[in-house]
């Protein structure tokens, strides 16, 4: 898979070079390149931001930048991208959707800044690929980097290969709908604090029963709208 991020800080973008997206692009199984989105404007301040139409609040990124961004990382493709912006106005991004794209050829992700991008970058990127816009929950942060880096790891884990023991993509939280079942390890016990007696018992089909009754009993009284879905 190849992925394309643009972000006026593209250093924010060092840490997936580390763990085992790092590996994965080291080992090619993961082509990821960072852009500075100055880099397509040409004024001497490298400007990528105006004031907005209508008044108000705050800057809006302007629209001339992210078309030549878009331009050139999009030129010669077979194939449509995925170009995916991050947003608080955006469907939610969930497991099922990073187990999507983790299907995909090529991701191009667009950072946006200050009160956001100027809405026709969104139009003219949907003649150039999948448009989608990403919420990662319900509320607002200063950019879209820290989103990227999260939908990048969830999206890039799933990738083939990246994950050494793929059986351990299985029973994760939100996988089957549930949360995750309580993990233990040695000693048995720990300042007086017992693993629980089932998980030393050797018995494979108690073990997953108890493992699936503390998944339920987890998600109900942490996350019940999932049990609701």
């Amino acid at each position: 898979m190849r992925i394309d991020v643009v972000s006026i800080f593209p250093s924010y973008f060092d840490g997936l070079t580390l763990s085992l997206l790092g590996k994965a692009r080291d080992s090619g199984i993961l082509d990821l390149h960072v852009h500075d989105l100055r880099d397509w404007t040409h004024d001497r301040h490298r400007t990528v931001d105006d004031t907005p139409y209508g008044g108000g609040a705050g800057m809006v990124m302007k629209p001339e930048p992210w078309g030549l961004a878009l331009d050139d990382l999009t030129a010669g493709l077979d194939t449509r991208p995925t170009i995916i912006f991050p947003s608080p106005a955006g469907e939610l991004f969930r497991q099922s959707t990073a187990r999507e794209l983790a299907h995909r050829e090529h991701l191009i992700f667009g950072c946006g800044r200050y009160e956001g991008i100027d809405e026709r970058v969104f139009e003219y990127a949907s003649t150039l690929g999948d448009v989608r816009l990403m919420s990662l929950g319900d509320y607002v942060l200063n950019g879209g980097e820290v989103a990227v880096m999260a939908m990048t790891e969830a999206i890039g884990r799933l990738i083939p290969g990246v994950v050494g023991n793929p059986e351990s993509l299985v029973e994760e939280s939100h996988e089957d709908g549930l949360l995750e079942y309580p993990s233990y390890t040695k000693p048995s016990t720990w300042r007086e604090r017992e693993v629980p007696p089932v998980l030393l018992s050797g018995n494979h089909g108690a073990i997953a029963a108890w493992r699936r009754e503390q998944q339920i009993e987890r998600t109900r009284q942490r996350r019940p709208d999932l049990l609701a879905e």
